[in-house]
This record gives C-alpha cells, structure tokens and sequence, in this order.
C-alpha cells in the first residue's frame, strides 16, 4: 500500500447552540448557494472533507457533527427523524440560510430525507448517498433480531495504533494522511488507552430503533423537491449477491415513493463512497444540482 499524503485544505471549526446542544460543524465558506452535509452513524461532519474540497469552488459546504456525534453535545434523548432534523433547522437559522441543498451519507441520508420531508421549504435539492433508502423491514430475514445484530456497534476495540492499523487494511485501496485524521474525528480514548466510538451505546441503540419503527416508506412519500440516490455500485465480490440484489430492491423502493427522483450508481465501490471514490462522487453532486 503507498499511503497519500495530505492535499485537502481543512475547513474552519464553528459551533451554535442549538436547542439544548453545543453543536460543532466544519464550513469550508465560499458565498456559493449553501450545502448542508449529514454524515452517517458513528461518524462526524469530517467525513466529507475530501468531497467538500471538491466542491468548494462553487458551492459552501457545512457539515454538523449531529447529536451525539463528533464534538456534538452527548444528548440522552431527541434520535428521532423530527428533532434530529429539528437540529438541522436550527443551525441554518443561525447561518442566515434559508433554503439548502441537502446531503446525507448512510443513516444521513434518513436525516436528509427527514429534514426535506418535515420542512420541505428549507430544502431545496436533496441528494442520498448510500443512504435514505435503506429499508430493514425489506428481504426475507425482515425481524428487528436480525436487523439490530446487523447494524450494531462496530468493532473500535484495541489502542489508537491497532484501530488505525485495523482500518489502513481494511480502507488500503484508498487509505492516506487525511483519511487517517478524518476517522479519528469519530473516536475517543478512554483512561485505559482504548478506543471507543464517540456515539455511545444507549444512543446508537435509539438511532436504529428509529430507522427500523420508521422507514423510508414514513418519510420519502412527503418529499417534494428533487432528489437523487447515490447507492454504491457493489465490488465486484460482491456482484450478484444476495447482498447487492437486496440493495438494487431497495433503491427501487425508495424509487416508488419519490415524486421526482433519479438513481445515479457510482459502481465498484463502497459504503463510503466518499473516501474512495470522491471525484466521482462530487461530480455526481455537481451534476445534479446544476441541472435544470
């Protein structure tokens, strides 16, 4: 593996209060029309820095660390689609915008889709990237058991050295400097040197209770504004699995509830399309808010 050094040109640390929390989120500025970019579960708003360098030329992109995320207020409560998108609204009240384009990676996407369906006049474009239209309840083993055991907490056991050392295998087609402190964004190091993830148990716990009471079935039916799902195109390992056959049922789901959507796969990659693939990623962005 030749790792990458850094290239990406960081973007400026801002916080807000918003409700009851003290909410972090990255801007990269610019007077472009405003982006607002979700990240997944466990993750942070540093997610899409790679992405954001792409499209900062044009565009200004802001990305929260959302509740009980990154830096982000450790909330007990409020992982339900209208506070976390709620939170969202706020911190474009406090930004003076308006109305945004939305991104939302993964569990972001179901943000992303709540946020367009519980305030349709804020949102003005909505784009799901691998996410949005993951649906638990569809395929054959559709039992909250399986679905729960399926997305539970990852494995971030070991010293900072063996979770890197994990992740620089299993992210090696794409690893570098700035992917190394881009994940590091999304753990802490506790008083015995281990690391765990930012986003504590009980709360990852109220997160996937709500994507399995409330799928995208609840929410995609409400969304009015142009919408586009980025799934990724599965490796070719994976090509006619079981796996790749229940992803394509479910974008086409999604696809039936949406009154003006379209499909763009970004093949050959995977969940995290935005590390290994984010020029193409971008321009997929690009091209759809550009369009007429």
């Amino acid at each position: 593996m030749v790792e990458k050094t850094s290239i990406l040109r960081l973007p400026a640390d801002k916080w807000a209060n918003v409700g009851p929390l003290r909410m972090r989120y990255v801007d990269w500025g610019g007077n472009g029309p405003p982006i607002m970019a979700l990240h997944g579960l466990a993750s942070s708003g540093n997610w899409y820095d790679m992405v954001a360098n792409l499209l900062s030329d044009g565009y200004r992109v802001i990305a929260p660390d959302q509740r009980g995320h990154g830096q982000t207020t450790q909330a007990s409560s409020g992982y339900d689609w209208p506070t976390l998108a709620s939170d969202i609204t706020s911190l474009m009240d406090q930004e003076d915008i308006s109305e945004a384009i939305v991104l939302g990676h993964s569990w972001g996407g179901h943000v992303a889709s709540a946020l367009a369906a519980h305030y349709p006049e804020r949102v003005q474009k909505l784009i799901m990237i691998d996410g949005g239209f993951l649906d638990a309840r569809l395929g054959e083993e559709a039992t909250w058991e399986s679905f729960s055991q399926r997305v539970r907490p990852r494995d971030v056991t070991g010293n900072r050295e063996e979770f890197l050392d994990r992740l620089r295998t299993q992210l090696a087609s794409c690893w570098s400097d700035d992917l190394e402190r881009i994940v590091q964004t999304m753990v802490y190091e506790d008083e015995e040197g281990q690391i765990q993830d930012i986003l504590r148990p009980d709360n990852h716990a109220q997160v996937i209770r709500t994507m399995w009471d409330y799928p995208p079935a609840s929410l995609l039916p409400k969304v009015q504004c142009p919408s586009l799902i980025i799934p990724a195109g599965p490796t070719p390992d994976r090509v006619g699995s079981e796996f790749a056959l229940r992803r394509i049922a479910m974008v086409e789901s999604a696809m039936g509830f949406l009154e003006n959507g379209r499909v763009h796969w970004i093949p050959e990659t995977m969940h995290d399309i935005g590390y290994h693939k984010p020029n193409e990623l971008s321009q997929a962005i690009r091209e759809f808010i550009e369009e007429g």
